[in-house]
């Protein structure tokens, strides 16, 4: 069973029949454990090829096999699959998640099955999976450019909207950022109107607008000065040498939570929670924070990067969070309609 399953899985992530899949028979067939999981192309492909995979290998014997996809290219593919899963572990941003957990996807989540379960704040447990990540948006600026922001509002205002490095919707922590910069001028969670009625009127005098994955280069090249990002990505240009420095906005910095899931129907069950277990664990998490990689760790005992905007997890509570499930089926016209608009 397991020699006929692995090809057509391989051939549903690749999108394609044939994958010369036929030399990958012998090893999954006789792999005392192996397991399939997605991750983000980039940084998160590096590190858990780099970390967790050979760590895997070591503790229980499995042979991960990453997928390298985006979010919504997992739920799509695992839609597209119709109950033969093409991966066995999702790991997914809380918008994509709700479609995914809305669509059947995940197996039912037992966290008494981590040994470090303990270790985990409860809040990020639930019956749909497990929390590996934490994110904080923010703005980010050069401190030998321009001045330390205080909130959303000063993008908009000299001498940042000069400097500044627009990104639409296609994110998360973009989607976030133009949330909380359409509450200061009236706006809600489900209603951007005015922060894209903002955008318009300084357009003209705007540094840059571009994809999200291309904001690093431009900022690291200085084609802006200021931009909304993540830790993580200030972190990794911090460590290219790159002069940057974070602001939460005085109303409050985002905090989002990246989670893995088990696909349902899996024949990998108990290796996907070894995996997940694995994951979670202080030495895994500890080490992911370490540079290039730059992830905010959710485990308790492991140590937080000093330049982080908070000394423990708890002060995240605190943070600005969004309901995804009231976003998520407006976000494909705020994207068309930032895209028609703010194109330069």
């Amino acid at each position: 069973m397991t020699s006929l399953r692995s090809p057509t899985r391989r051939s549903l992530l690749a999108g394609t029949a044939a994958l010369g899949g036929a030399s990958l028979l012998p090893r999954v067939a006789f792999a005392k454990g192996s397991l399939i999981a997605t991750t983000y192309p980039g940084t998160w492909e590096d590190a858990y090829r780099t970390v967790v995979m050979p760590a895997l290998k070591k503790k229980d014997d499995i042979d991960l096999e990453l997928a390298p996809l985006f979010a919504m290219d997992q739920v799509g593919k695992a839609k597209a699959a119709r109950g033969a899963p093409p991966f066995d572990v999702f790991v997914l941003d809380p918008g994509p998640r709700i479609v995914a957990l809305e669509g059947g996807l995940f197996e039912k989540f037992d966290g008494k099955k981590l040994t470090n379960l303990g270790k985990i704040p409860p809040s990020l447990v639930d019956d749909a999976g497990v929390c590996v990540g934490a994110q904080v948006v923010g703005i980010a600026y050069n401190p030998k450019k321009v001045p330390a922001p205080k909130g959303w509002k000063d993008l908009l205002v000299e001498p940042w909207v000069s400097r500044l490095g627009l990104t639409g919707f296609q994110t998360t922590f973009g989607t976030s950022s133009l949330i909380e910069l359409s509450k200061q001028f009236g706006g809600s969670l489900t209603n951007v109107e005015p922060a894209l009625a903002e955008l318009k009127k300084v357009l003209p005098k705007v540094a840059a607008v571009g994809l999200p994955a291309a904001m690093p280069g431009l900022f690291q090249q200085g084609q802006c000065d200021v931009m909304y990002t993540n830790t993580q990505t200030v972190a990794t240009l911090r460590g290219k040498g790159i002069d940057i420095a974070f602001v939460k906005p005085e109303s409050g910095a985002i905090a989002f939570f990246t989670t893995m899931h088990i696909a349902k129907g899996t024949a990998e069950l108990a290796n996907a929670y070894k995996y997940l277990d694995l994951v979670v664990s202080k030495e895994i998490q500890e080490a992911l924070t370490k540079p290039p990689y730059n992830f905010l760790p959710i485990n308790k005992d492991a140590v937080l990067p000093p330049d982080l905007p908070m000394k423990s997890l708890d002060e995240m509570t605190g943070y600005v969070q969004h309901d995804w499930a009231k976003i998520n089926p407006l976000r494909a016209s705020w994207i068309e309609k930032f895209n028609k608009e703010m194109a330069k």
